[in-house]
């Protein structure tokens, strides 16, 4: 086992010596931009925008973005990727595409399907290895390297349609881990086929003292979960009397920063957290320890870049994409501004812009931080509910309850790690609050299977409030929003909320 430890720190500090690049990073992605056209020139994505003619053209990212239009999911997905279900081949990447990763839920469908090719699970691997290669930074004993990782995630145990597997993106990557890895891998390839997610976390929690874990990944409600249940189970105060060795934590998915100081009430020491920016369309970036809180982009691994300014110049009110939007390189783009990101990757996205925004905090070291989307997202602990999904379901609630909603609002709220949703729905029907309560938490489960998902255990309740349609109309009055393009919030802020609140209290509204 010290042998292994042995070879692995060495294999790690040998390839963060050739890891090192001197080439700018226009060169970087124009060098990545060729080498993706060239693999998908003879598909039928390649052959419709002519890769051929771009590659030989004297600027080829500049022709690229004049060829090819920015594309939406809804627009990728129905021009293209929806005949990768047919098993279609060589549509927008060469070959078959075997996966497909369900993302959060969009308007118009429960969840997105993003191909992953057999490329950019290889691509997936390298990064991940790459933040693996950065623990020589942290001056880790050798022993360390021979524990444990436990990657709480999705079931191996996909769902089969036709000749593509779909499930989600951890659960594909659990699938697929190289060889070496099996070694360091819990729970282990029969635990992790289990689609139950606390029968999963029950057997876990059960095997737990069996195991030598030193590097925990997932997403922070769920593994705050895990962790609670496991110190109940053995009857201990912290999770540092199972796992002595527990030295780091890679997060990602949702902000630790809700859960974090509740986190450290459940160690029995202080411990090396790590942000990971593991999207289902690729590896885009991931934090290194040096006390920025931000993430370094992943470079020369089958993602070409280009970034957006987030602005009204590009993208309207609801955070729709406007015509004459422009996407920059990074020669083009700022320190400290907001830029939405499109991607171009190996496995068939080509300048797809994913939905979320994200600022530059040091462009000399490629280091970003994430913003949030560009559509309004309530995400307390994962439960990525749109704006889209809220107006869907509002609708479908106003036909169903003849309640004649006109406006609604809602926030979150996390009071010691209990999360919460309020809904404020303007209506002067007298049915009973619990009635649409109850009503509105299902059409949203069917509308979002994350939030389905986050329903089961750190979403606790979803409250609504009945009041009138003029209310929100006054509110808005008073805080000179009136007319135009103004429009209330559909996400209230912090800020928001405590105003919306006050106002009501004033209103003599009952506040729950």
């Amino acid at each position: 086992m010290a042998l292994t430890g042995k070879v692995l720190k060495s294999s790690i500090k040998i390839n963060r010596r050739l890891s090192i690049t001197h080439k700018s990073m226009d060169e970087l992605q124009e060098n990545t931009l060729r080498k993706l056209l060239r693999s998908a020139s003879r598909t039928d994505f390649g052959k419709h925008y002519n890769f051929e003619a771009i590659l030989r053209s004297a600027n080829v990212v500049e022709e690229y973005q004049k060829q090819v239009p920015l594309f939406d999911y809804d627009k990728i997905h129905k021009e293209w990727w929806l005949r990768l279900l047919k098993g279609d081949k060589d549509v927008t990447w060469p070959g078959e595409i075997k996966y497909l990763a369900l993302s959060s839920g969009t308007t118009g469908s429960s969840s997105k399907q993003i191909p992953i090719s057999k490329d950019m699970i290889l691509s997936m691997r390298k990064a991940g290895f790459n933040q693996l290669c950065r623990l020589s930074d942290f001056n880790l004993p050798t022993s360390f390297y021979d524990k444990e990782i436990l990657l709480l995630g999705g079931s191996t145990q996909l769902e089969q349609i036709d000749r593509v597997s779909m499930g989600d993106l951890s659960g594909i990557l659990a699938a697929n881990l190289p060889l070496w890895m099996n070694k360091f891998y819990k729970p282990g390839l029969k635990i992790s086929k289990i689609r139950d997610w606390n029968t999963k976390l029950d057997i876990i929690t059960r095997e737990a003292h069996t195991w030598d874990i030193g590097i925990v990944c997932g997403v922070p409600a769920w593994v705050q979960i895990l962790i609670e249940r496991i110190i109940d189970y053995y009857n201990v105060k912290s999770i540092h009397d199972i796992w002595p060795n527990f030295k780091i934590y890679i997060h990602g998915g949702v902000s630790l920063q809700p859960y974090k100081d509740y986190f450290k009430s459940l160690l029995g020491e202080d411990i090396i957290y790590l942000e990971t920016y593991l999207a289902s369309e690729g590896f885009i970036a991931f934090e290194l320890l040096n006390g920025t809180g931000a993430m370094s982009l992943v470079m020369r691994n089958g993602i070409f870049y280009e970034f957006i300014p987030f602005t009204s110049d590009n993208f309207s009110s609801d955070g729709e994409l406007l015509e004459k939007a422009m996407a920059l390189g990074f020669s083009e783009i700022k320190e400290n501004e907001e830029y939405a990101i499109v991607l171009s990757t190996n496995a068939g996205a080509w300048r797809y812009l994913i939905g979320d925004t994200i600022r530059f905090t040091d462009l000399s070291k490629q280091e970003l931080i994430i913003t949030g989307r560009i559509k309004h997202f309530l995400s307390l602990c994962g439960e990525h509910l749109s704006v889209g999904n809220m107006n869907d379901a509002v609708s479908q609630l106003n036909k169903e309850m003849n309640l004649n909603i006109k406006e609604f609002t809602v926030f979150g709220n996390n009071v010691d790690n209990y999360f919460t949703h309020t809904w404020w729905l303007g209506s002067d029907n007298l049915l009973e609050s619990t009635l649409i309560s109850d009503r509105l938490d299902s059409i949203l489960c069917s509308l979002n299977d994350d939030y389905k998902t986050e329903r089961t255990a750190a979403l606790k309740e979803v409250k609504v409030n009945l009041v009138s349609n003029d209310l929100f109309y006054k509110w808005m009055k008073i805080h000179n929003k009136m007319g135009g393009s103004h429009k209330f919030p559909r996400v209230l802020s912090d800020k928001q909320k405590i105003s919306w609140r006050s106002f009501l209290e004033q209103q003599n509204v009952k506040l729950v």
